[in-house]
């Protein structure tokens, strides 16, 4: 079954478990022994081979009642079965929140909606932190009681402002960066620094019209579907692995602004979905590719 919120201490502590290894027969019978002797409760439980690579994939969502647990305790029981089918592994206790800095410029519909998700409770982060290259949102990140940082970006500038980010990331202990309709590229060094841990959001469906103005790029095209994508950064400018898409149908009617309208919302909800999935660790990077257990 699917759960829901994480549960209070009260309710006892949950975690959640993945596991990435060569395929063979028993991996998900010796999981669950460990998980059967450590007296955990499988919440949900979602596996995947993969017959292109021979890699199969596993996510456990666990709750354990009554006496304590950790992750050290998990981790030290999962040791010999680790070992014994060549995992990657990786163990994750819910009560920890994503801690995330989210990164807009001048477009504050996916900063609106992150902010009332994370505020509301729908989505199990905590935005410690809203960083510009410009000012627009300052009163509103105040409002949200959510420090704000101006970072002016030039061509002269992008180096220094770089470093800044890089400061404040650690000051704010963040693991996770939300490019929020952020229209500054990244370097390629700030993203082979942080990989699998930069979300951005794109207002077309990728590969199709990369750059700034997709929706124009559509229209010139006349195109009968719009979509939104959500990925990881990398060094490659929108060639990031996928983790969610969103789209909708259109016609030749729609003028670029009407588009563009109506696309703000798949980002929303693109983005949402995909930050709620990267925080529940939902998602398994390999390669250029993703796999979602949603």
């Amino acid at each position: 079954m699917r759960s829901g919120s994480p549960r209070t201490p009260e309710q006892g502590r949950e975690f959640v478990l993945t596991v990435s290894c060569p395929d063979r027969r028993g991996i998900v019978h010796a999981v669950s022994g460990v998980m059967l002797e450590l007296c955990m409760t499988i919440l949900d439980s979602q596996q995947f081979a993969d017959a292109t690579s021979g890699e199969f994939h596993l996510r456990m969502h666990l709750a354990r009642e009554g006496s304590p647990l950790g992750l050290a305790d998990l981790d030290a029981a999962m040791a010999d079965v680790v070992g014994r089918f060549g995992m990657e592994y990786a163990a994750h206790d819910l009560s920890q929140r994503r801690r995330v800095v989210v990164m807009v410029s001048r477009q504050g519909h996916c900063l609106n909606d992150l902010l009332f998700r994370a505020e509301s409770g729908t989505l199990p982060v905590e935005v410690v932190a809203i960083i510009s290259n410009h000012d627009d949102f300052r009163q509103l990140a105040e409002w949200h009681g959510v420090p704000f940082h101006h970072l002016p970006v030039g061509r002269d500038t992008k180096p220094a402002a770089e470093a800044a980010l890089r400061r404040l990331i650690a000051e704010h202990a963040a693991d996770t960066v939300v490019l929020a309709r952020y229209m500054q590229v990244l370097s390629a060094d700030l993203c082979a620094d942080f990989p699998g841990q930069i979300i951005n959001i794109h207002h077309s469906l990728l590969p199709s019209f990369k750059g700034a103005k997709p929706y124009t790029q559509a229209h010139d095209r006349g195109v009968k579907v719009i979509g939104a994508t959500a990925h990881y950064v990398t060094a490659d400018l929108d060639e990031g692995p996928i983790i969610e898409q969103d789209f909708r149908r259109v016609d030749h009617r729609m003028s670029p602004a009407e588009l563009a309208s109506a696309g703000q919302e798949l980002e929303a909800m693109a983005l949402a979905r995909a930050v709620r999935w990267h925080a529940e660790r939902r998602v398994v990077l390999r390669g250029r590719r993703t796999i979602v257990f949603d």
